[in-house]
């Protein structure tokens, strides 16, 4: 179910609808890091970078502060109740702005994307019912982007509905994820260095996520030194096997939505999920390779 619904939440990020939305809140579009975190730390408010370095885990903290202004810090200009009061550039546009914008994005990307029969279609208003029914079963106790985004009011239209319920529900499978990483003692540069050694994407993938290149070896020196990593920077049987572990873990933690929604109707959301899926991997947006896994199976 992952790997259905990361795309439709993903394109997000790549969308150029996305990016215009973004530039007109003022956010620099010449790359896709300032609406990213924009766009996926607005629920929690204004955070400030420390805090959203720690619920996304796997970025440097450095590369966090240099997109994430300090919490408050620009959004005070104008009223976090009124979306178009918003100047043309500042360094931190209002939650609610953000979150406003953020919605006409997935709108305007979807129609785009997926065209505007499957935006109007029975099928897809089906799918959005059954993912927001996984979604409001997702416990958020100790998941804070899960916690954020169930948080937030559902939109009426059906499409946008299924990339809340999308949201919530990748959310809410990588609040778990860090949960199962902190268990297995991988902090977040090792966490990275661990799975590019289990070959999950190359290494000069993960460099997008900002950690140095003397934060790299050091990780790598630390893994060799608990035999996850050999000599060469290899992965060990142990190393393979505590990835496995951790994943196991996470597909344990992400479990609860889907038993609730149960086996026929999880099937059934599978099934309507098909072309979308289809229509996102085959717009070119989404990168060929990432460190998400994005369009493996």
């Amino acid at each position: 179910m992952w790997h259905l619904l990361e795309p439709l939440h993903a394109l997000l990020y790549y969308a150029p609808e996305a990016f215009d939305e973004a530039a007109a809140l003022g956010f620099d579009t010449a790359e896709r890091w300032p609406s990213y975190f924009a766009w996926r730390s607005a629920p929690l408010g204004a955070p400030g970078p420390a805090r959203v370095a720690s619920a996304f885990y796997s970025f440097s903290p450095a590369m966090v502060a240099r997109y994430v202004p300090e919490a408050g810090e620009g959004s005070a200009e104008t009223s976090g109740d009124d979306p178009a009061a918003v100047p043309a550039a500042v360094p931190a546009a209002a939650p609610a702005a953000v979150l406003a914008a953020r919605l006409r994005a997935v709108d305007r990307t979807y129609r785009a994307v997926l065209g505007e029969d499957t935006v109007k279609s029975p099928e897809l208003a089906e799918a959005a019912a059954l993912a927001r029914r996984a979604a409001e079963a997702a416990g958020t106790a100790g998941r804070p982007l899960a916690a954020a985004n169930a948080a937030l009011p559902w939109p009426e239209a059906p499409h946008l509905v299924l990339w809340q319920a999308a949201t919530i529900l990748r959310e809410h499978r990588g609040d778990g994820h860090l949960a199962a990483l902190l268990v297995a003692g991988l902090d977040p540069v090792e966490a990275l260095v661990s799975f590019a050694a289990i070959g999950a994407a190359p290494e000069p993938v993960f460099e997008s996520r900002g950690w140095s290149t003397a934060e790299w070896a050091a990780a790598r020196e630390r893994l060799t030194a608990r035999g996850i990593l050999d000599a060469d920077g290899a992965v060990t049987e142990e190393g393979r096997a505590l990835r496995a572990e951790v994943e196991q873990r996470t597909d344990e933690l992400a479990a609860a939505p889907w038993t609730a929604l149960g086996p026929e109707d999880t099937a059934r959301l599978a099934e309507l999920l098909g072309g979308p899926w289809l229509s996102a991997i085959g717009s070119g947006l989404l990168p060929a390779e990432n460190t998400l896994g994005i369009g493996k199976v």
